[in-house]
């Protein structure tokens, strides 16, 4: 039974007048008829080109690698896939038997893609200033918040931190995973000389490392 898209269109703030474009952004290729992968690639253009032209008009004094940090930052997996739960986008994806057996609903890089998708779709429907409004709705909160300088991860701010004071580089060890391949949470120990060892969990091993690092930096700049 076809699952309605009018709720998910209220989402989106906005309404297709070729259905077929929202159906295609939402269906992965492990389903049977057009996949989205094309859309997806024009939407990762466009939304990378609003995005620089947001940075640009907002931050007139900011040097060209911190805005190409920021944009990183704002376009990379992680956000979107914050965006596609947002967006309620995990309900309405059109997966293969095997990719809905396995949970892929739930993967991050799949809700990351359809939102590509999706802006791709908007595109070809609507137009650029169409597409446009709705990157500048979804990201706002996100491009008000933003400033130039803090877009580096934690692992690589405790490596500069501790490189800056020539002490040894920190050691990261998964130390548990659990849950089914689908739905894995991983435990990983972060090591500093002279610290006690630090734990941290996540839904994937980069999360459970940079919690771990976080957690560090932060012990770091307390003692110091």
């Amino acid at each position: 039974m076809q699952v309605s898209l009018v709720p998910l269109q209220k989402k989106l703030g906005y309404q297709f007048q070729q259905q077929a474009l929202l159906e295609q952004a939402l269906t992965h290729r492990s389903c049977k008829g057009q996949h989205n992968e094309r859309l997806e690639f024009l939407g990762d253009a466009i939304l990378s080109l609003v995005i620089a032209e947001a940075l640009y008009q907002n931050f007139p004094k900011t040097r060209e690698g911190d805005l190409t940090r920021m944009r990183a930052s704002l376009v990379k997996g992680v956000t979107l896939a914050e965006i596609a739960k947002e967006l309620n986008i995990q309900e309405f994806l059109r997966l293969g038997p095997g990719e809905l057996k396995s949970g892929g609903s739930r993967r991050e890089s799949i809700q990351a893609d359809a939102v590509e998708a999706i802006l791709g779709a908007i595109y070809l429907d609507g137009g650029a200033e169409a597409c446009r409004e709705r990157i500048l709705q979804w990201f706002g909160s996100r491009l008000l918040s933003i400033q130039p300088g803090v877009q580096k991860d934690s692992k690589t701010l405790l490596q500069e931190f501790l490189q800056g004071r020539r002490l040894p580089l920190p050691v990261y060890e998964v130390t548990e995973i659990l849950g089914d391949a689908h739905d894995q949470t991983f435990t990983v120990k972060c090591t500093v000389d002279g610290m006690s060892a630090v734990i941290a969990s996540g839904s994937s091993r980069r999360k459970a490392e940079q919690d771990c690092a976080q957690l560090v930096l932060e012990q770091l700049k307390n003692e110091s």
